[in-house]
């Protein structure tokens, strides 16, 4: 049993063998078999990648390849599109840069016919001056001549002299030189008058036609305006109501526009009393609103008032506006448009000033068209001469500074700032139209009905010229005539010569000018007559 075992256990072992290694066979070839496998699967998902890679990198190389014709395209665009605008902003300045050469050509042009025209002139004036430099030499030998006979003359006359008279030569030389100087004097008197009664003649013909056109051409009436300002009353209940219990209403006003309300026995009136006519209109309009409403309280005084001044303050400005309007002037600063609407609630000597100054620019205009100046320059003066009675109860000094400081301030000609300055002759003179603006002011304010003055400064203004022109030696007598525009002075005959009646006039004209005031100029008329009387009996 136990061989049989043993041969039984050797088969078995040998099947299980055989078994195993045909197992390990089939694992071998199992395990080769799927080496294999996964070696070509490994190269299939290798190449699949490498495929796929490919595509990828193919896809990518080609979006950017249209990406970048995309991009080259956007920026030929844009290069494009900058060439056009700097194209056009090229060929704008182009335009400009000749437009302004243009100009520049034509300005060249017009400034060499002007210098040609001055060439012209000055040459002829040369020649003008070459012959009168020819005419002087000739003069200048003739006198030379002259004086070369004269002292010979005087020689002989000094010996002739010293010879008949019995005189020394330095006494005969002092008689003849008293002669010499009283003809000289008494010659000298006769030509003064002979050229001033030509140039005096020319003046005020060339003057009078000037000054007549500009005032025939204006006629602009003037209304004088009261300086206190009266509102009238329904009745005199209203003045209970106007001061209101305990004053509060009357108060409240008053603070409100800075007027003083007067309210005494004076029947169904209120006046309203003030240094500025702009708060007093204000007042007055208030005034006048509360009681057509009713309702007088201090909170309606308060609405009402800040509801009036809004207006006024339009109505200066389209006043201011207005007058600048009618006399052609523009371009005006705001703040020189708001004081010039501030004259028209300013009078002086009972002239409303915002008409005053419109007539003024108007004869500037028309008497700076027949002197060939500037009109417009002239017109704007004559405007803004008045201007800083506007303020000058707000700044200290002459109102014609004030508005000359106004003036420059809002970058005003200089030739306007030295007119206003100087209309009323407080600063001098630099131009023709500062001139014409004292000319001007004169005549508006000095015309007949353009002011009122009272009754007490008119006599005394009178009484003072007499008295200037009596304190005079010689004087017979003087009389203030046409309203104190002329003074005449007559002359005792026997005290006074005919060469001297000149040099009287003329000193009495400047005294006049230095010790009175008064509007416009005085005409001073000396005469001197010998009248013989006899009686036949």
């Amino acid at each position: 049993m136990i061989i049989i075992s043993t041969v039984g256990f050797s088969s078995w072992l040998a099947w299980l063998f055989g078994v195993a290694s045909n197992v390990y066979l089939i694992g071998g070839l199992a395990l080769l078999a799927g080496i294999l496998l996964g070696y070509l699967g490994g190269r299939l998902v290798a190449r699949s990648r490498l495929r796929s890679s490919e595509e990828q990198a193919k896809r990518i190389v080609a979006d950017a390849i249209r990406d970048a014709k995309q991009e080259k395209e956007r920026r030929i665009l844009e290069i494009k599109d900058e060439q056009l605008r700097s194209r056009a902003e090229f060929e704008k300045e182009t335009r400009e840069s000749r437009r302004e050469i243009r100009m520049l050509e034509k300005r060249i042009q017009q400034r060499e016919e002007i210098l040609d025209r001055k060439v012209e002139v000055l040459e002829k004036k040369e020649e003008g001056v070459a012959s009168k430099s020819k005419n002087l030499r000739k003069k200048e030998g003739a006198l030379s001549k002259r004086e070369e006979e004269l002292k010979v003359l005087e020689e002989q006359a000094s010996n002739q002299l010293q010879r008949l008279s019995g005189l020394s030569r330095q006494e005969a030389r002092e008689i003849l030189l008293s002669r010499v100087r009283e003809q000289v004097q008494s010659d000298a008197a006769a030509l003064v008058r002979r050229i001033e009664t030509e140039a005096r003649e020319k003046a005020d013909k060339v003057a009078k036609n000037i000054i007549a056109q500009a005032i025939q051409r204006s006629a602009s009436d003037h209304v004088g305006e009261a300086t206190v300002s009266t509102v009238a009353l329904p009745n005199d209940e209203m003045k209970g109501r106007i001061i209101g219990r305990e004053g509060r209403n009357i108060r409240c006003l008053e603070a409100a526009t800075g007027i003083d309300v007067i309210i005494d026995d004076t029947p169904e009136a209120v006046v309203l009393s003030g240094f500025d006519a702009v708060r007093k209109e204000v007042a007055k309009i208030s005034l006048e609103r509360l009681m057509l409403d009713g309702r007088i309280h201090p909170a309606r005084i308060e609405e009402v008032v800040a509801k009036v001044k809004k207006e006024v303050d339009t109505a200066i400005r389209e006043a201011g506006e207005q007058a600048a309007f009618d006399v052609g002037i523009h371009n005006l600063h705001p703040e020189l448009i708001r004081l010039l609407g501030r004259l028209k609630f300013r009078t002086s000597y009972g002239q409303n000033v915002l008409h005053h100054s419109v007539e003024v620019a108007r004869l500037m205009g028309m008497m700076a068209g027949e002197l060939g100046v500037d009109i417009r320059m002239a017109k704007r003066a004559g405007l803004l001469h008045d201007i800083g009675k506007a303020a000058s109860h707000e700044v200290e000094g002459a109102h014609a500074q004030i508005g000359a400081d106004f003036a420059k301030r809002y970058r005003e000609h200089p030739i306007v700032v030295n007119a206003v300055a100087a209309h009323h002759m407080e600063e001098e003179a630099r131009s023709i139209i500062a001139v014409l603006a004292q000319a001007a002011d004169s005549l508006s304010a000095a015309r007949p009905g353009a002011r009122s003055e009272t009754l007490e400064i008119y006599i005394k203004r009178l009484e003072r010229l007499e008295g200037i022109a009596n304190s005079y030696p010689g004087i017979d007598r003087a009389y203030a005539i046409q309203a104190g525009r002329e003074v005449r002075v007559i002359v005792h005959p026997d005290k006074v010569s005919d060469d001297q009646v000149l040099l009287l006039s003329r000193e009495l004209a400047k005294n006049i000018e230095k010790e009175l005031d008064y509007p416009g100029q005085v005409k001073v008329t000396v005469i001197r007559e010998t009248r013989a009387v006899e009686f036949a009996r």
